[in-house]
């Protein structure tokens, strides 16, 4: 399908708006979210939404290193669809549909249809599948969607590396359009992405042939920050948060560098033939540093996300490998000598076609588990569209079972209160009840507490902040993270909190200095010890 460069994007263009509006139907139409992993990562969304609902905004209202985008996502797709369990459904199917828009012009203008089809469908479905990377397609989450946004923007964005062959009327505007586009929903969905995307871009200075587009994108990003931040008004917030998480998490070593690119090996290698073959033609300097750039900070990324696979800018050095091949003088040489750059488009597609299919069956084992409502009910009242499964997922799954039985058992206590509170917080990983009870959400607490990530014993947030105005606090007696963050603010909750039930998972404790529920009165239950803890599941 060698397409002269006039004819590539309605080529393009149509093969990749059917396939985001196919997978956004796929993934909208149940209405229904099913999981079978990472349920204490999904309360983080479905709380996040609650928050914007109510008017909340992030790193303002509350404390999260991932960029406000994270959680506008998300109350997006309940804003659509009206339903908690169909938030994350239509918030992905959203942005699906909406990065094959940039996609269109940026492929089509770049890349041959056999290069640009193959390549798109598999960013596609990077976004649309409701799995962690890596993973198998029984692992059904919608746990750390923000990293396949941030891949596919980033994998999208470097593809601009190539020069259209031809240019058309409006080409530098559309291209800084897109350019800045991309590089905004990466700065404020995750920092790490962002980075990258800016120093692409730097780099992308020095290419004389394409430095209008570029300083216009530029131009786009500083103007939309400022507007964004007088909105917003949280960018130092955010940066402060941000700078808590690292002291926390710190940075990775060259042994976890070591590991994750001896994941990566095979991709590694195919990816290194590739650059061979571009640069024993080129000789270019400058194609030697965009493989670098594929190579090396996809590398930081993906080993310091929750993700056992998946550096996707390999893939996207591979296209534009294969496309610069396609371009080359040598294809059209009777003697076969260029044998191997007409090869390249048959190696691209052996290289992308295990993910692609891999998340297109994962996306079809969502829709007709969600359309058949198969697993199990969260039994929360704002949750009677979410449901957890265990399929066939290998391993023990035990603690998700427990874990949801503990969400169960905490959300009854919480509905036997003779005076419905005002603020309940949750001393763990998440807080499902907000949002599952419909209950008013926490102001100056953390999106989430996960011990060694962003808070331990000697970075963490002072417990009248974490704490201020809530009136009920649930500390389970496991958890996810429950018993280190039960040691580090035992004291102050000894001391500012009355136990009022407890049960053999959760203890209940009201604010000792109000009234609203002193003549409470419960008698205090024993059992035996929870079964819910630290284990599969988990996202760090």
């Amino acid at each position: 399908m060698m397409a002269p460069p006039g004819r590539q994007i309605p080529w393009i263009a149509g093969t990749l708006l059917c396939a985001a509006a196919i997978f956004g139907l796929l993934l909208a139409l149940p209405g229904q979210t099913v999981t079978t992993a990472y349920l204490n990562d999904l309360f983080i969304f479905l709380d996040g939404a609650h928050r914007i609902v109510f008017g909340q905004v992030p790193n303002r209202d509350f404390h999260t290193a991932l960029g406000p985008l994270s959680f506008y996502v998300p109350a997006l797709g309940y804003w659509i669809s009206g339903s908690m369990g169909g938030a994350m459904p239509t918030a992905m199917a959203a942005v699906t549909i909406g990065l094959a828009l940039p996609m269109i012009h940026i492929l089509g203008s770049r890349l041959r249809p056999m290069v640009g089809i193959p390549y798109g469908l598999f960013l596609l479905l990077i976004v649309a599948v409701p799995t962690n990377l890596g993973e198998s397609i029984a692992s059904l989450s919608f746990a750390m969607f923000y990293n396949r946004i941030g891949w596919a923007a980033l994998s999208l964005l470097v593809v601009m590396y190539l020069q259209p062959e031809q240019s058309r009327s409006g080409q530098n505007l559309l291209d800084a359009l897109c350019a800045a586009s991309l590089s905004l929903v990466m700065i404020y969905t995750k920092a790490t992405y962002g980075l990258v995307a800016l120093a692409f871009l730097g780099f992308m200075l020095f290419d004389a042939r394409q430095r209008r587009w570029v300083l216009w994108a530029l131009g786009l990003l500083v103007l939309s920050a400022i507007l964004i931040e007088a909105v917003w008004q949280s960018t130092i917030a955010h940066l402060e948060d941000l700078a808590l998480a690292g002291r926390v998490s710190g940075t990775r070593g060259i042994v976890d560098l070591s590991l994750a690119f001896l994941r990566h090996l095979a991709d590694y290698v195919l990816l290194a033939i590739f650059a061979v073959l571009v640069l024993w033609q080129s000789r270019s300097l400058r194609d030697l540093l965009f493989f670098g750039i594929c190579a090396g900070p996809g590398l930081i990324i993906q080993s310091q996300n929750s993700q056992p696979w998946g550096i996707i800018t390999l893939f996207a050095g591979a296209a534009v490998a294969t496309e610069i091949l396609l371009r080359s003088p040598q294809i059209a040489d009777p003697k076969g000598n260029g044998l191997l750059a007409r090869g390249a488009p048959l190696l691209l597609i052996a290289l992308l076609l295990p993910t692609t299919v891999q998340c297109f069956i994962a996306l079809g084992v969502h829709t007709v588990v969600a359309a058949a409502r198969v697993g199990e009910p969260f039994g929360l009242p704002r949750y009677g569209e979410l449901r957890l499964t265990k399929l066939w997922v290998p391993g023990d799954r035990s603690f998700m079972d427990d874990y949801l039985m503990s969400i169960r058992e905490g959300a009854r206590l919480l509905s036997e209160l003779p005076v419905k509170p005002k603020n309940v917080s949750v001393l763990d990983f998440a807080n499902p009840f907000t949002a599952g009870l419909g209950l008013p959400p926490s102001r100056g607490d953390y999106a989430w507490l996960h011990w060694g990530r962003n808070i331990n014993d000697v970075h963490h947030p002072p417990p009248e902040q974490l704490f201020g105005g809530v009136d009920v606090l649930m500390v389970p007696k496991a958890g996810v993270n429950g018993i280190p963050l039960r040691e580090l603010y035992g004291a102050y909750i000894q001391k500012a909190y009355d136990p009022i039930r407890h049960t053999g998972l959760w203890t209940v404790y009201k604010r000792r200095e109000t009234g609203m529920l002193s003549g409470l009165g419960q008698p205090l239950e024993h059992a035996q010890p929870s079964r819910v803890g630290a284990g599969d599941g988990l996202s760090p």
